[in-house]
């Protein structure tokens, strides 16, 4: 992998005083994600870089040269207005998905250039989003690309039946848990490989 990139978002990040959790909390990401960024492990994909320079004050274009895009990792992102309940379900999803590539979002037009830039296999999604639907979030990422996995997870069961007018593959009530995320795992529509089974 590549060790020039994780040395310097290392002594980018030491540099702005920050941990790999504050750093990942900045960039929605759990904390373990940057630890594989920072050993080597794993690299950002070409829509996080901006997120990263921003954060560190670096410059986009040298984080560039310095990355690329691993296709073996699957993306998964989850889209929820709240950044509270945001960061608790990535760190559920980091410990449930150590191998996948996890971002997540509280705007869903981000989510939507994301998902223009980046082959999503799963994508978990709260149904009231501020002014915006779960729903019509679901059916545009679909739009993008048919082959991706949507779950929705939100506080109200009754949105259940909207959800299933959608080509989503499940429906989950909140707090997330791991036991939930992995039954879910098991119903995608489209398998990932080396998740759920797969």
């Amino acid at each position: 992998m590549n060790t020039i990139f994780a040395s310097t978002l290392r002594k980018l990040r030491e540099e702005k005083s920050l941990s790999q959790r504050e750093l990942g909390k900045l960039l929605f990401v759990n904390h373990s994600t940057v630890a594989r960024w920072e050993s080597a492990t794993r690299l950002p994909d070409a829509a996080m870089i901006p997120r990263i320079a921003n954060c560190l004050g670096a410059d986009v274009n040298a984080l560039f040269q310095l990355v690329a895009q691993s296709e073996e990792t699957p993306n998964i992102i989850i889209v929820d207005d709240s950044k509270v309940i945001l960061s608790e379900c990535l760190a559920v999803l980091g410990d449930v998905l150590p191998n996948a590539a996890i971002t997540g979002f509280i705007w869903p037009l981000e989510a939507i250039e994301y998902a223009k830039a980046n082959r999503i296999a799963l994508a978990i999604l709260d149904i009231e989003l501020g002014t915006s639907s779960g729903l019509e979030l679901c059916r545009t990422l679909q739009a993008i690309n048919p082959r991706t996995n949507v779950v929705f997870l939100t506080a109200y069961a009754d949105y259940s039946l909207n959800a299933w007018e959608t080509e989503a593959s499940g429906f989950m009530l909140k707090p997330m848990t791991p036991e939930g995320i992995k039954e879910q795992l098991k119903k995608l529509r489209y398998p990932i490989t080396g998740v759920g089974g797969a």
